[in-house]
Protein backbone atom coordinates (compact mmCIF):
# COMPACT_ATOMS: atom_id res chain seq x y z
CA UNK A 1 0.00 0.00 0.00
CA UNK A 2 1.07 3.34 -0.66
CA UNK A 3 0.97 6.74 1.58
CA UNK A 4 1.79 10.20 1.24
CA UNK A 5 3.84 11.96 4.15
CA UNK A 6 0.89 13.35 5.35
CA UNK A 7 -1.16 10.23 5.29
CA UNK A 8 1.50 8.21 6.82
CA UNK A 9 2.00 11.30 9.70
CA UNK A 10 -1.83 11.72 10.62
CA UNK A 11 -2.35 7.59 10.39
CA UNK A 12 0.80 5.84 11.53
CA UNK A 13 -1.41 3.57 14.18
CA UNK A 14 -2.98 2.12 11.16
CA UNK A 15 0.18 1.71 9.22
CA UNK A 16 1.54 -0.24 11.71
CA UNK A 17 -1.65 -2.82 11.98
CA UNK A 18 -1.18 -3.07 8.74
CA UNK A 19 2.43 -3.72 8.39
CA UNK A 20 1.99 -6.05 11.28
CA UNK A 21 -0.45 -8.33 9.16
CA UNK A 22 2.43 -8.34 6.51
CA UNK A 23 1.62 -5.63 3.99
CA UNK A 24 4.26 -3.81 3.12
CA UNK A 25 4.00 0.13 3.36
CA UNK A 26 5.70 2.86 0.74
CA UNK A 27 5.67 6.04 2.04
CA UNK A 28 5.99 8.97 -1.02
CA UNK A 29 7.04 12.18 -1.08
CA UNK A 30 6.47 14.48 -3.86
CA UNK A 31 5.07 11.93 -5.79
CA UNK A 32 8.11 9.40 -5.43
CA UNK A 33 8.96 6.54 -2.93
CA UNK A 34 11.18 8.28 0.04
CA UNK A 35 10.50 5.00 2.80
CA UNK A 36 9.59 1.65 2.90
CA UNK A 37 8.11 0.24 5.76
CA UNK A 38 8.18 -4.10 6.77
CA UNK A 39 8.22 -5.98 9.48
CA UNK A 40 11.83 -5.87 11.24
CA UNK A 41 13.73 -9.46 10.52
CA UNK A 42 13.27 -11.00 13.66
CA UNK A 43 15.03 -14.60 13.28
CA UNK A 44 18.70 -13.17 13.48
CA UNK A 45 20.14 -14.12 17.15
CA UNK A 46 22.76 -12.51 19.08
CA UNK A 47 25.97 -14.99 18.59
CA UNK A 48 27.76 -14.52 22.27
CA UNK A 49 31.49 -13.86 21.74
CA UNK A 50 30.79 -12.52 18.43
CA UNK A 51 33.24 -9.76 18.72
CA UNK A 52 35.53 -11.52 20.25
CA UNK A 53 39.59 -10.97 19.35
CA UNK A 54 37.91 -7.03 17.49
CA UNK A 55 38.42 -5.04 20.48
CA UNK A 56 41.18 -4.51 21.80
CA UNK A 57 41.85 -2.05 24.88
CA UNK A 58 44.77 0.26 25.10
CA UNK A 59 46.75 -0.07 28.42
CA UNK A 60 45.75 2.89 30.53
CA UNK A 61 42.00 3.26 28.83
CA UNK A 62 40.34 2.70 32.68
CA UNK A 63 41.86 6.06 33.80
CA UNK A 64 39.74 9.46 33.60
CA UNK A 65 41.02 11.85 31.10
CA UNK A 66 42.52 15.20 32.15
CA UNK A 67 40.52 17.51 32.22
CA UNK A 68 41.77 18.98 28.88
CA UNK A 69 41.42 16.30 26.97
CA UNK A 70 37.75 15.78 28.35
CA UNK A 71 36.90 18.87 27.04
CA UNK A 72 38.67 18.33 23.84
CA UNK A 73 36.25 15.22 23.64
CA UNK A 74 32.94 16.51 24.57
CA UNK A 75 33.82 19.65 21.92
CA UNK A 76 34.81 17.24 19.17
CA UNK A 77 37.74 18.30 19.07
CA UNK A 78 39.40 14.57 19.70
Amino acid sequence: MTFNVHEAKTQLSKLLDLIEQGEEVVIVRHGRPAARLVLPQTNATPQLGAMQAEIHWTEGWEKPLAPEAADAFWEGRW
